[in-house]
């Protein structure tokens, strides 16, 4: 896991290339969603050590690997929050889910252990609505009626980038809460009403980590390399859960990705027993009609290594697996990436 804890400890637009000196030409290029920036690091890791083929991606936040994509200034784009179907039509576009995971609510409390809090999304709204300040909130403290907490001001502390991470956690809120919904919204973006902006997951963690009071967001795999504190959380069922591999997995079992066009799931708020409330995916978002065809169809290549090979590595970092019946789906949407009217890569 050092490589991990290495990554996760870097700057806010994190990199990493793969096999070569950084210098040279990568053969697949990404860039955007820093949710699924780990996985990804431990793939490439894992791919080029298989195959010798490199693998450069940015972590630079969803809304800018949207960018690079849509600019065709990298191969592929990765982003938590898909695009719509006019989006994907006028660009020329097309996308399929690579992972799902957690966002986890992280915390820098004297006093208290991780995953010893708990809290609610009513609560958790309130916090990143600024009508809750104190972490001795009657609030909290009837959630926590066991756990001596402080009178310390809270510190909020959001995503200042165009985030993904930031689209599934106002989608929540949004879900839970008509106020927030009304005046505040879901998107990578949004005027919030409280708090401290940082750039990346990696940028957050690294606030919440050294600042005392803090609470924020994250994906899980940030929060547990940098041992931060995180929440339990009361879910749709009113059940309390934790955040793993199997109560992320219960929330992306509803996922009907066979019966939506592009699949567009949202994953939020899932029902079950054992269901993480702020389950999120990530997507891949490619050209159908390529700039470069060979680095596209190796792009390709390696996404089909990474369902086929990498769920060991998804796992090891609580990320949940597409499932095999999703990927036949996916894999034969690829059809539509041509180059010469004929697909640019036709498997194995």
């Amino acid at each position: 896991m050092s490589f991990i804890k290495t990554i996760v400890a870097g700057t806010a637009a994190a990199a990493f290339t793969l096999g070569m000196a950084a210098t040279a030409q990568a053969d697949i290029s990404g860039a955007g969603s820093s949710f699924i920036y780990p996985v990804f690091a431990k793939w490439g890791e894992a791919y080029n050590k298989a195959t010798g083929v490199k693998l450069n991606y940015q972590s630079i936040g969803s809304g800018g690997g949207i960018k690079q994509v849509t600019a065709k200034t990298v191969t592929f784009g990765a982003s938590d929050k898909p695009l719509d179907d006019a989006t994907l039509a006028k660009q020329g576009m097309t996308q399929f889910p690579m992972i799902s995971g957690g966002i986890v609510m992280m915390y820098n409390i004297d006093g208290v252990k991780p995953g010893q809090l708990v809290l609610d999304g009513k609560t958790v709204e309130k916090i990143y609505m600024g009508d809750i300040t104190k972490w001795n909130d009657p609030a909290i403290k009837a959630l926590n009626k066991d756990v001596t907490l402080p009178n310390e001001p809270i510190v909020v502390v959001h995503r200042s980038d165009g985030s993904g991470t930031t689209f599934n956690f106002t989608n929540y809120l949004s879900k839970i809460s008509k106020d927030w919904d009304d005046q505040v919204g879901s998107d990578t973006a949004v005027e919030w009403p409280t708090g401290l902006g940082a750039k990346g997951s990696e940028g957050v963690a690294n606030m919440v980590k050294q600042t005392k009071g803090a609470i924020g967001y994250n994906e899980y795999a940030y929060v547990i390399q940098n041992k931060l504190g995180y929440s339990k959380m009361i879910n749709k069922d009113g059940k309390v859960v934790s955040p793993s591999l199997e109560t992320f997995a219960s929330a992306a079992a509803n996922a009907d990705w066979k019966g939506a066009k592009n699949f567009h799931v949202i994953i939020t708020d899932q029902p079950g027993e054992k269901s993480w409330p702020i389950a999120a995916s990530t997507w891949v978002i490619i050209h159908k009609d390529p700039k470069d065809p060979k680095a596209a169809a190796a792009a390709l290549k390696f996404f089909d290594w990474a369902y086929k090979n990498g769920k060991p590595e998804a796992k090891a970092l609580d990320y949940v697996a597409i499932p095999d019946n999703v990927v036949k789906l996916i894999e034969a949407s690829w059809s539509d990436i041509k180059a010469d009217g004929k697909p640019v890569y036709a498997g194995n």
